[in-house]
Formats: structure tokens, C-alpha cells, sequence
């Protein structure tokens, strides 16, 4: 089913909405990205909605289709700091976190910030790093600071990890416990580009040249925490609340999953389905927002039973079935 506008408006919106001028910033925001990052716009436009979304997102897809080229394109639009790490197997948590150096001439103890105190962080191949690494990086994301030498430090805004892994090489790596997962706003594959996006790509790419490197900055780090901040406005009826309680519920109990939906997911949901109608300058989300971002938000954070994974059936198709079951909030009269 398709939302008209006089649907929604039906079903109940807000003269409120996002911050003036979210639907431009956002898209300035996108067509900087695609200027080097060819062929994926669907990708790119989830990237930036986790962003303003003050969420992280996991990009798991094999080497080569440009990972760590779409989150250094996000993090040279956006005017803050940009931090990466390499995570490896004898990588400690220090590293990503920092450490504290003894000072001979001033007789003290300086801490050294790590790469995590950054605006937009990449954290490649994140599951060839220790459990004990990886956690690190679960505070930060969490609680938005880092304990170390027990002193609390506070991360600035925005704030955004961006994680990727490889999931055909599994030698030497360590898979990601639910607990971290569920911290990933989002999990995105990127896939091979189509063959036109692909022959731009050897034209663009001629020299030695990396369109990354050229990109401008076209927003601030201080106009992202503006629109992030407004998504609160934007408005979802009782119907629409109720269908995404629905959509948990029938995760929690479904026979083919052992884990369903936390309040946590189902939160984050909610969330990046405001920041999709603030992108489209809407101030009222719909069902429609719904189904397009559920199957990005739920897949990683449900568990199938081991039956099910015998027969090899994914979550993502547990989402598409249940996507499919669950009755679409309609208005009155319909």
C-alpha cells in the first residue's frame, strides 16, 4: 500500500516538523556523496539518514565495492573531525580509545585521545579485532563516552561509527556479539555497481585520481546536531505507533526466531523513520517509511533458531514475511 499525503494527513500529522531547511541540507548532503560514490544513491541516502539520525551503521559486503570510500565521502561533506582505525588482531583497546602518557617536564600523567574522539569514525574490518577490542568501542557507542584510568570523558556530537567487515573471510576474525550489533542503527550492503555506474567509475577514477579527495564540505557538524535535534518533531499518529509495536511483537513471536526485537530496536526504528520523512520535507512519518527501513534496522538484531538456520533461512526473509503479515495501519473509511 502506497501513503497518499491525504492519507496521512488522515491518520493524523504536526504543523511542527524537522529544522527549516532539513529537506535541502540533507540533500545537498546526498548529491556531494554521489559526486564520488557512483551508482549507490539508495546506499548513500541511508548513510546520511543514519547520520542525522545520531545513529552507526555496519556496512558488511565483500573488499572492493567501496566501504571505506563511502564513509571517508560522508566524512569529507560533513565539517567535523574524521577518525579511522585499521583493527587488527593484536590491536588493543588503548588504541582506539587513548592512553595516558606520563609527562616528564610537567611531572603528570596526559592523556592522549584516540581516534574514537572524532565526529565520524571508521572502523574498518572491525571483526578481525579481539572481543576485548571490540568492545572498546561499545561504550562509545552506547553511552557517547570513554572511561579510562577511571576518568569519564565525554564524546562531542555528532558522533558516528561507521563499521565494516568482510563476511566471506572468516580466518582470523571474531563475529560481533548481538549486544554490539544492536548497537548498529543500521547493517548495509553495498553490492557491485551496475555496468553504466561502473564505466563512470574507470572514466572518473583515470590518473591516479580519487574523487573522495576533491569532495567540499557542504554542511557542519553543528547543523547536523540541528537537524538531529528536530526529528522529535516530527510527528507519528497512534496508528503508526501502534503498527511498529505490532511489527516487534510479531518478531518476539515468531517460530523461526529465538530473539526477537528489543525496545532498544524497536526505538531505533522509530527514530530513522522520522529522520526518512524529514529528508522528503514531511512533517508526519508513514507506514510507508516503515517497510522501507525496516528490512536495513531489524535483520542483525533478531536471532533465528537453529532449525531455521539448518534450513537457511536469514532474518531478512523473517523480516519480509513479517512485513508482509502485519496489517498496514489504514485511515478511516478505507
Amino acid at each position: 500500500m502506497t501513503t497518499t499525503e491525504d492519507q496521512a494527513m488522515e491518520l493524523g500529522t504536526s504543523d511542527h516538523g524537522a529544522s527549516p531547511g532539513f529537506a535541502e541540507k540533507f540533500a545537498s548532503l546526498t548529491v556531494n556523496i554521489q559526486r564520488a560514490i557512483k551508482g549507490k544513491d539508495h546506499v548513500v541516502h541511508l548513510l546520511v539518514l543514519a547520520l542525522v539520525a545520531d545513529g552507526h551503521v555496519l556496512v558488511e559486503d565483500v573488499p572492493g565495492v567501496g566501504k571505506t570510500s563511502i564513509a571517508k565521502a560522508l566524512a569529507r561533506s560533513v565539517d567535523g573531525k574524521y577518525g579511522r582505525v585499521q583493527f587488527t588482531p593484536d590491536l588493543l583497546p588503548t588504541d582506539v580509545t587513548g592512553t595516558s602518557v606520563w609527562n616528564r617536564g610537567s611531572d603528570v600523567f596526559e592523556f592522549r585521545p584516540g581516534p574514537v574522539f572524532a565526529d565520524i569514525l571508521l572502523a574498518d574490518e572491525i571483526n578481525r579485532a579481539s572481543p576485548k577490542t571490540q568492545s572498546a568501542l561499545l561504550e562509545a557507542m552506547g553511552e557517547r563516552q570513554v572511561t579510562t584510568d577511571g576518568i569519564t570523558r565525554q564524546l562531542g556530537a555528532p558522533f558516528m561509527v561507521i563499521a565494516t567487515q568482510n563476511p566471506i573471510e572468516h580466518e582470523g576474525t571474531y563475529a560481533l556479539p548481538e549486544a554490539q550489533l544492536d548497537r548498529f542503527l543500521m547493517r548495509l550492503e553495498i553490492g557491485y555497481p551496475g555496468r553504466d555506474a561502473e564505466r563512470e567509475i574507470l572514466e572518473t577514477h583515470g590518473d591516479n585520481i580519487e574523487p573522495v579527495d576533491s569532495l567540499p564540505t557542504v554542511v557542519t557538524a553543528a547543523q547536523i546536531n540541528e537537524m538531529s535535534g528536530s526529528l522529535q518533531s516530527i510527528y507519528l499518529a497512534p496508528a503508526l505507533r501502534d503498527y511498529l509495536l505490532d511489527i516487534a511483537a510479531a518478531t518476539r513471536r515468531h517460530a523461526s526466531l529465538s530473539l526477537g526485537l528489543s525496545p532498544r530496536g524497536l526505538l531505533a526504528l522509530q527514530r530513522i523513520v522520522r529522520a526518512q520523512a524529514a529528508s522528503q520535507g514531511r512533517a508526519f512519518a508513514t507506514p510507508d517509511d516503515v517497510k522501507m527501513l525496516a528490512p536495513y534496522v531489524l535483520p542483525h538484531r533478531l536471532l533465528t533458531t537453529p532449525e531455521s538456520r539448518m534450513h537457511g533461512l536469514r532474518t531478512a526473509d523473517v523480516v519480509t514475511e513479517i512485513l508482509n503479515g502485519v496489517p498496514v495501519p489504514r485511515p478511516s473509511g478505507n
